[in-house]
């Protein structure tokens, strides 16, 4: 090779740090987390993770807003900072910060008995939910968690570092860098269960095994994309394609691999087999986290991919979305009817909202970007309350009670919880004065503004149909009587309880008051 053909810029890069640091810093707070576990006596572990997790994120958060209307590249143009990026970025942080709170919160358990509410003695109720048992399970448990499974902070760090690379990443050799860096950690974290450990494994290897494939077809994607375009970027491959290069028919196929090891991530059908038994299995806060943060990651490496790589093959990734979009939402609908588990309930609905998602994909215009990235946020703090609540309701074991028979009554005994529960079920279900009948108008807008029609009476049917398990749950909530023979517990946990309530105000407030996103969204809505 001759060094004068050498580019003098590839062989001395420029890093950008002041455009990298919000990443930076939660890729060094992970780093610095592996060191406290090493290092750092056992009993200290516990308060020294919760608190550098909490100050990295903040800083990191505070970074990413000083960066707003950046739009620039970083790393010889591997790592986009644009409008989407950014506020893909803070939406991933915020919800971190939420879901450290959950899984840092120590566990005080409260029993009450289903006989003393069907028989109406409220003061033995109340008597029975402000004793907290010495001892018990639940609380012994907690107290191990503080000291023995303090690695999860670090592991939530770095996924979080991969889940903020991901939308940024300008090629697609850092994309599957950051898809691995998201995925790893949250196979590990899927098998911390403390109970029913044997679902719990059984969930993170389902994860591990299906998501090793999807990586394999991601990268066989990208290797048949390199050839068809030698190159790995995305702007240069958009280049390549506009130019009829004679590899476009060998770019389909390579584009088409790349996207469905995408939509694995965000839980598409066909590609959706995983996310039941995940979901469930998975302790609940790392549920939250995942079913929140991850769609944010992938949906946002999706829009820049179909936006800035692949637009000249729109005629033939468009048809592919269509009907993943159909099969999403009305699969999803459907199955999530039969659940009587509120988490694999949960997890079929997010299987719906991922096609709901989808629908807004087929525009390629700002209305499409700008819909989606309102549709994820609302979607993350709906689903990070939803989440946040199935923690405070547990066997007298410390297990999640989350059979449908166990939430009967649930409104008359814990008539606040079962409250905030109910406005997460009415916004995932798109009722209006909710964030999420303003993200399912948008998402139906733009596709209807792009020719999809078709997609938009698909959804409002499959939303129909995604109510009536919504429905069900409440009125079981509300208007069915407890089984005298089934205990429950109570936890007292004021973390989780702040989160319920912020998310809870946020999911109205976006549904009463949705201007200042959209304005935010709309603004941020173009690729560097």
């Amino acid at each position: 090779m001759n060094p004068d053909a050498l580019n003098p810029d590839a062989l001395n890069p420029s890093i950008e740090f002041s455009l990298l640091m919000p990443m930076i810093l939660v890729f060094a707070g992970g780093i610095a987390g592996v060191v406290v576990e090493a290092f750092a006596p056992r009993r200290a572990r516990y308060a020294v993770q919760v608190a550098l997790s909490v100050v990295v994120l903040v800083v990191a958060l505070v970074w990413v807003a000083s960066l707003a209307g950046t739009r620039s590249v970083a790393i010889l143009g591997s790592v986009a900072i644009d409008g989407v990026s950014l506020v893909l970025q803070g939406a991933v942080l915020v919800v971190t910060l939420a879901s450290v709170a959950l899984v840092a919160e120590r566990t005080r358990a409260r029993v009450v008995t289903n006989a003393a509410v069907h028989a109406g003695h409220q003061s033995d109720h109340f008597a029975a939910q402000a004793a907290t048992v010495p001892g018990s399970v639940a609380e012994r448990d907690a107290e191990r968690a503080g000291v023995q499974q303090t690695e999860v902070f670090p592991l939530v760090l770095f996924a979080a570092g991969g889940m903020m690379l991901m939308p940024a990443a300008n090629d697609l050799l850092t994309m599957f860098v950051a898809l691995e860096l998201l995925s790893l950690p949250l196979y590990l974290m899927c098998a911390l269960a403390r109970h029913r450990r044997l679902l719990s494994q059984e969930a993170a290897l389902k994860y591990f095994l299906l998501g090793a494939f999807a990586s394999a077809i991601f990268l066989f994607g990208v290797a048949m994309l390199y050839g068809a375009a030698g190159t790995l970027d995305l702007a240069g491959i958009a280049a390549s394609l506009a130019a009829d290069d004679p590899g476009r028919e060998f770019a389909v196929v390579g584009g088409a691999l790349v996207v469905v090891g995408l939509l694995f991530k965000v839980g598409a059908v066909p590609f959706h087999s995983w996310v039941p038994d995940v979901y469930q299995g998975a302790p609940t806060p790392i549920t939250a986290f995942m079913a929140a943060a991850t769609k944010i990651a992938a949906f946002g490496a999706l829009l820049r991919l179909l936006h800035v790589a692949l637009p000249s093959l729109v005629d033939s990734w468009r048809p592919v979305v269509w009907v993943v979009s159909i099969l999403s939402m009305v699969f999803g609908s459907i199955l999530a009817m039969t659940q009587t588990d509120i988490k694999r309930m949960l997890a079929y609905s997010s299987v719906a909202h991922a096609g709901f998602l989808l629908t807004a994909l087929v525009s390629l215009d700002g209305t499409g970007i700008s819909s989606v990235l309102f549709y994820l946020i609302a979607y993350a703090v709906t689903t990070l309350a939803a989440f946040a609540v199935v923690t405070l309701v547990r066997e007298p074991n410390g297990a999640e009670a989350t059979t449908l028979a166990q939430w009967a009554g649930l409104g008359r005994r814990s008539p606040v919880v079962a409250g905030a529960f109910a406005v997460a079920l009415l916004a995932l279900a798109g009722i209006p004065l909710t964030s999420g009948f303003i993200g399912k108008f948008a998402v139906f807008q733009a596709a209807a503004g792009a020719g999809g029609g078709a997609l938009v009476v698909v959804g409002v049917l499959a939303s129909a149909i995604a109510a009536y398990f919504y429905v069900r749950v409440i009125g079981a909530m509300y208007f069915t009587d407890p089984d005298p023979d089934i205990e429950v517990l109570v936890v007292r946990r004021p973390a989780t309880a702040g989160v319920v309530a912020a998310a809870t105000v946020a999911t109205v407030l976006l549904g009463v008051f949705p201007q200042p996103l959209l304005d935010l969204v709309n603004h941020a809505a173009s690729f560097v």
